[in-house]
């Protein structure tokens, strides 16, 4: 009875998780002076950029992350210059700097490797890799927040029709994020959003993400442990022990987990890193199995043209957690969807892959216990709505820190301003 009730809750989950569909288609803040710190983040040998390296600014709840090109941009209260700025990446020593040290047009911060641990590594690490994510699981309680908290978040989503960009979402939003502990949902609030959607280029079909920021707060899997496996369901697949890392200069289990081989359902497969210390989850990187394409496919297509065959050729995600007084919270989550649409009057597939991201930049104890109306809460099978305006304007974000765009994004936000400016 239990495992027909986890798989009932499980598909439902999945319902509301994977969230893509197909169409056709013919409070008022304090005023506080801010100050900037612009950069990059590189490896001290190679001079090679490290993308999603954390930024965390002391003595505060302040943060951010790099892009896939190293470069981040960190706006803090200009009372905060005495502080210092952490800098963490997995596999690297970390550092602490004086933000005075780092005021300068655009800074540039070394990393160094992590050395290689083997002897710890050796004599420490489990001999067991599930018996280890059977205990991080039972350790969910102790290592996580148990408190109610409210984060800002800022989330970017792309649509891209081939390599061209046809769809371009951003947003700062307000999490109200319920305790580990607790099986009530999560609610997010828009506080401000920008989109701009090229319908011509999306070639009469239109791919839109259902939940929007939802989807990527729902990778929380330690929180949302349905969605890919729990106590309930570590019989599905194998697991094994990777060569060990270091996030924070702390000692990082690596367990690579894939479902059994007679196992023909779309389950997942990837990496679990796993504190030595507090046995926490810290991050992860996991991927559907897309070949039972029929069962992948009704897990994200929702809604589709009669005339037009789809499926999921990619799905991958990246969820990562950082530690906040020995407890640990959702910091940061990626999701890379990619499809195939073939029309029956066509010679050719068009293949269009989504991408969204959302980091958490800030967030406090919600001692007062403060709850969303519903009229401010946005809905999980919400779509954002094309809003062009903000990408005119210069300092559209404000105060809040965002996810600086790469290069491909930088150049869709130029050329949306462009095509503005001729309206």
């Amino acid at each position: 009875m239990k495992v027909q009730q986890f798989k009932a809750r499980r598909n439902k989950a999945i319902k509301i998780l994977f969230f893509l569909f197909l169409v056709v288609c013919i409070s008022s803040v304090q005023a506080q002076n801010i100050d900037t710190i612009k950069g990059e983040i590189i490896d001290a040998q190679t001079d090679n950029p490290i993308p999603l390296a954390r930024l965390q600014l002391n003595i505060s709840n302040i943060s951010t992350v790099s892009n896939s090109e190293g470069v981040f941009t960190l706006k803090y209260p200009s009372e905060a210059t005495q502080n210092f700025v952490t800098i963490t990446a997995l596999g690297y020593n970390k550092r602490v700097i004086a933000i005075a040290d780092l005021q300068e047009d655009f800074t540039t911060i070394k990393l160094d490797v992590s050395p290689t641990v083997l002897a710890q590594v050796d004599i420490n690490t489990p001999n067991n890799a599930r018996n280890l994510v059977k205990k991080m699981l039972s350790l969910k309680d102790e290592n996580y927040f148990n408190n109610e908290v409210i984060m800002t978040g800022f989330y970017r989503e792309t649509i891209k029709r081939r390599n061209r960009n046809a769809s371009l979402s951003e947003a700062v939003v307000s999490i109200y994020k319920e305790p580990y502990t607790s099986y009530k949902q999560d609610d997010i609030m828009l506080i401000k959003a920008r989109k701009q959607t090229n319908y011509a280029r999306l070639d009469t079909v239109a791919l839109k993400l259902q939940g929007g920021p939802y989807s990527a707060l729902h990778t929380d899997i330690v929180k949302y442990s349905e969605y890919v496996f729990n106590e309930n369901n570590l019989d599905s697949y194998n697991f094994s022990f990777e060569k060990s890392t270091q996030i924070n200069n702390n000692l990082v289990y690596v367990v690579a987990f894939k479902q059994k081989e007679n196992n023909t359902d779309a389950l997942y497969y990837g990496k679990l890193y796993i504190d030595a210390n507090s046995f926490a989850l810290t991050r992860s990187a996991f991927n559907l199995n897309v070949e039972n394409r029929v069962q992948a496919t009704n897990l994200f297509i929702i809604k589709k043209p009669r005339k037009a065959v789809v499926y999921p050729t990619e799905a991958a995600y990246v969820v990562h957690y950082k530690n906040d007084n020995n407890k640990w919270q959702f910091a940061y989550s990626k999701i890379t969807l990619a499809f195939k649409v073939k029309w029956k009057n066509r010679i050719f597939n068009t293949r269009y892959t989504l991408q969204s991201e959302m980091a958490i930049t800030n967030w406090k104890d919600n001692t007062a216990k403060s709850t969303l109306k519903n009229r401010d809460k946005l809905k999980t099978n919400a779509i954002l709505q094309d809003e062009a305006s903000g990408f005119s304007e210069p300092d559209f974000w404000g105060k809040y820190n965002i996810i600086e765009p790469d290069k491909s994004i930088e150049y869709a936000i130029n050329k949306i301003n462009k095509e503005q400016k001729k309206e």
